[in-house]
């Protein structure tokens, strides 16, 4: 008994500028966007142009036109200051008061230490 075998031949590719995974910057997104919105459809050939699909540059126009691209909104440091906490401050309470403010005075010494 004969066993027909198929042996195809092995493609190796190889990846070109185009092929591979670009890592755009801010500005030359921005630049590419300001571009693609010049003219009418403008879209598809400046995506081709730029060796984009046509789904990036759509994500980032939506990115630029909500803000969200191109602007400053870099992390940074804002000014903070602390102050000292206030002093509590308690009154001093009459007999007759005793009562019904021992739980105030209460908490005025455990907030004085």
């Amino acid at each position: 008994m004969s066993y027909a075998t198929i042996i195809s031949p092995i493609e190796v590719l190889s990846v070109d500028d185009l092929g591979r995974r670009r890592d755009w910057s801010d500005e030359e997104k921005v630049r590419i966007v300001e571009e693609s919105l010049q003219g009418f459809r403008q879209g598809s050939v400046t995506a081709r142009r730029y060796g984009l699909s046509r789904s990036l540059l759509t994500h980032w126009r939506r990115e630029y036109r909500s803000g969200l691209l191109g602007s400053s909104a870099t992390t940074g440091f804002v000014p903070l200051t602390i102050s000292p906490p206030a002093a509590a401050s308690c009154e001093v309470a009459s007999r007759r008061d005793f009562k019904t403010t021992r739980r105030s005075r209460s908490a005025c010494r455990m907030a004085d230490g």
